[in-house]
């Protein structure tokens, strides 16, 4: 059995998106790829989200924040929405009709449900394998893409462990898959 690996390549990245947003629209599939990859919330917190969680009815914005309580660790937590989540969840609203505040993010196959793990699972792989993508993908390698994709942008190893709530840094550097590229990197360096 392979580890879920994260999305490394940003071309792979936008093709994903690009895979439900052009070359197969559904852009219920487009806003969950977005928001997974951008929130890095479990998958089970991402379809356990409403409309009420990222949006205000009332004064018809976006939140700032999605505040929720982790399923998994019980904890609260509260993540920004950034520019990228945002525009995809507007273009996702704007192709639905009347929306109640209750209304899950990403329903199922019956309005009173919301999308399964399982099916939620198959988007995602059948997804990357029609694009051909190195390495397996399924819905965690949202949660680790968005890790590896900070790492590399500098976050800060005590603010990426507290994000996935790790005990130390060794332990998310092993999740994001880090560890093999320091040693790829070394192999690749060593030209004798």
């Amino acid at each position: 059995m392979s580890t879920t690996q994260p999305i490394r390549s940003m071309d792979e990245i936008e093709e994903l998106k690009n895979y439900f947003y052009l070359e197969k629209p559904n852009l219920r599939n487009y806003a969950l790829i977005c928001l997974g990859m951008n929130s890095a919330l479990r998958i089970g917190d991402l379809l356990s989200l409403k409309w009420e969680n990222v949006y205000n009815f009332s004064e018809r914005c976006f939140l700032k924040h999605i505040s929720i309580t982790e399923q998994k660790t019980g904890k609260r937590t509260r993540i920004a929405l950034n520019h990228s989540a945002v525009e995809a969840l507007q273009v996702y609203q704007d192709s639905l009709g009347h929306l109640e505040p209750a209304d899950y993010l990403f329903p199922g196959k019956y309005s009173f449900s919301h999308l399964s793990r399982s099916q939620a699972f198959r988007i995602i792989k059948s997804a990357g394998q029609d694009l051909h993508f190195e390495t397996d993908i399924s819905c965690h390698s949202l949660r680790k893409t968005f890790g590896y994709h900070a790492w590399k942008s500098g976050a800060q190893p005590v603010v990426l462990m507290n994000v996935f709530n790790h005990s130390s840094f060794q332990i998310t550097k092993r999740y994001l898959g880090i560890e093999q590229d320091d040693k790829d990197q070394l192999f690749l360096d060593t030209n004798l």
